[in-house]
């Protein structure tokens, strides 16, 4: 039996994925201290931790993973935050990310596949691949 989500849980649900959107990171912490989970998803299995790496927001991306979020938890396409860093070119998450775990051969394509895919050497180098 499927309940009709509360209008107030998808209004805070849409503006904690914007805070990570538009990288807030004291608010999205405070969100997540106060109970929102650090993995929520969207409708397409977008985690804030994806949404604030692919928009740039090292800070946010960081502040999420210290609570507790899931650096390689894929989306519905298979995608991962680090992935979608290396294909946006977003050098500062990429690193916030590693430093929280994050594998780069997790995902379809993976952030190894990525950065190969790309030419970019530096990130190969820095993700150990040869």
């Amino acid at each position: 039996m499927s309940e009709t989500p509360d209008p107030e849980v998808i209004e805070l649900a849409s503006k904690v994925f914007d805070l990570a959107r538009t990288g807030d990171a004291d608010a999205l912490a405070a969100y997540v201290d106060a109970g929102v989970p650090a993995n929520l998803t969207n409708d397409k299995g977008d985690t804030l931790v994806m949404l604030a790496a692919y928009h740039g927001h090292a800070a946010a991306v960081t502040a999420l993973l210290e609570r507790g979020a899931e650096a390689d938890r894929a989306n519905d396409r298979g995608q991962t935050p680090l992935a979608g860093a290396v294909f946006k070119g977003e050098d500062a998450v990429i690193r916030a990310l590693l430093a929280g775990g994050a594998n780069p051969e997790a995902g379809t394509p993976s952030a190894l596949d990525t950065a190969r895919m790309f030419g970019k050497a530096e990130l190969l180098e820095l993700f150990g691949a040869r």
